[in-house]
């Protein structure tokens, strides 16, 4: 019988690391692996290393948090285990520790924070979007890039503004009710990203929603849901987060909670794991978890009225990493799309392989990021689509980003974006 570790790592079980098996089927589907070739740089590697931590046999040293900072959560080896490892409790968890116990460098402190707080609070991101826009186009635009450079470093990548992004919050009607005989009643996240350079797909979200029968409100309140603070280190900070996002939800009525971001989505269906163990919280949190779809997940499973508008284009669809491997959401947005007429769905080499955007990581670790973007685009130009479409804020903005460096015109849009132009409205 396999001895048990020390528990080192507060809230990560201790079984979890002996869950993986170390048969190496996860390294064929790592990006950084792939990228870097390195044992240290594959999820067994680095569930090596966090097992070392909890058994007491390595110290949190520069090496090892390397490795850890370097993965992307992507999150695709729990796709591939035949084990069934939870890599992203482990890997939460563990940068978790690393955040509380290694030393960063002031610089990388400062651009992790700043990072989070601006990502998380519309009110703040907005007015420096719309002063950082306007100084690109001004003499002080080299200013910004010096910031930008100072805080991530020489090859710090320009900001991956989306085309047509919003520079103001703009608040979303509180209830919108619904267009065809109502068949639910949901509440949509109306997020932080999405209400800052997305407003068009929330937007879009309630259109679509409504049309096919659903009642939709949209809170008041905080709409943060925790999930960067999460992926980066920072549980405390995700459980206030989350908390918050909890009391808000319990005021309202609803069937389903409604994300169109998946790695808010993602977070938000672990919620009973973030809070486990906690008797006030984790019955609450699970109680939100069960009631949150994708807005994908939610249409095909409660049956999409069949769009009315045809639409003559050639398009291909990237799978968002917490939309396919966190959420296990893959065929339900192919099969939305194909109900529409007339859109020609054409298969995405490698959809599902990371795009290396991946929350902040693509500020944090510009080189990989970049790689990965390059390859994604490439991916993208060879199957020669009038339209790229995928379910996440950060693939939308990091492959659309990478498209205008090659000069490329190919637009990206929300699956619920595409949806919503295919009704008459």
């Amino acid at each position: 019988m396999t001895e048990l570790p020390t528990a080192a790592i507060p809230g990560l079980d201790p079984e979890r690391v002996l869950d993986c098996i170390h048969c190496g089927i996860c390294l064929s589907v790592c990006p950084t692996f792939d990228l870097l070739g390195t044992e240290g740089d594959s999820p067994r590697g680095r569930i090596y290393f966090v097992r070392g931590l909890m058994e007491g046999r390595m110290e949190m040293n520069s090496t090892l948090v390397r490795h850890l900072d370097s993965c992307l959560g992507c999150r695709a080896c729990e796709t591939a285990c035949p084990s069934g490892v939870q890599y992203g409790e482990i890997l939460i968890h563990a940068r978790d520790l690393v955040e509380k116990q290694h030393p960063r460098s002031s610089r990388e402190k400062l651009a992790r924070q700043t990072l989070l707080d601006l990502l998380t609070q519309p009110g703040k991101l907005a007015p420096l979007l719309w002063s950082a826009k306007t100084a690109a186009r001004l003499a002080a635009g080299g200013m910004v890039r010096k910031a930008n450079q100072f805080l991530f470093g020489p090859n710090a990548p320009e900001l991956p503004l989306p085309q047509n992004a919003g520079m103001r919050v703009e608040p979303l009607e509180p209830f919108t009710p619904a267009q065809t005989p109502r068949r639910a009643r949901v509440a949509l996240l109306g997020g932080c990203v999405m209400q800052v350079l997305f407003q068009r797909v929330n937007r879009a979200t309630i259109r679509v929603l409504a049309r096919n029968g659903c009642d939709v409100v949209v809170p008041t309140g905080t709409q943060c849901c925790g999930a960067l603070h999460a992926h980066n280190g920072d549980l405390d900070g995700a459980r206030h987060r989350a908390c918050g996002l909890i009391e808000m939800l319990e005021r309202e009525q609803f069937d389903a909670l409604i994300s169109n971001s998946a790695g808010c989505g993602a977070a938000i269906k672990e919620y009973g794991a973030l809070f486990h163990g906690d008797p006030h919280w984790e019955p609450r949190a699970r109680a939100i978890a069960e009631k949150t779809r994708d807005a994908s997940e939610f249409l095909a499973h409660l049956g999409l009225l069949p769009p009315d508008r045809p639409t003559r284009k050639r398009a291909t669809y990237h799978d968002a990493c917490h939309l396919a491997h966190g959420q296990k959401v893959r065929s339900e947005p192919r099969a939305l799309l194909q109900a529409i007429p007339g859109l020609e769905l054409v298969e995405l080499p490698n959809a599902d392989w990371c795009c290396g955007s991946a929350g902040i990581y693509n500020f944090l670790e510009p080189e990989l990021a970049s790689r990965l973007q390059d390859t994604k685009v490439g991916h993208v130009l060879s199957v020669k689509p009038d339209l790229v479409i995928t379910g996440n804020p950060g693939c939308h903005a990091w492959i659309e980003a990478g498209l205008r460096r090659r000069d490329s015109p190919i637009p990206l849009k929300h699956t619920l974006e595409v949806l919503d132009e295919a009704y008459s409205h």
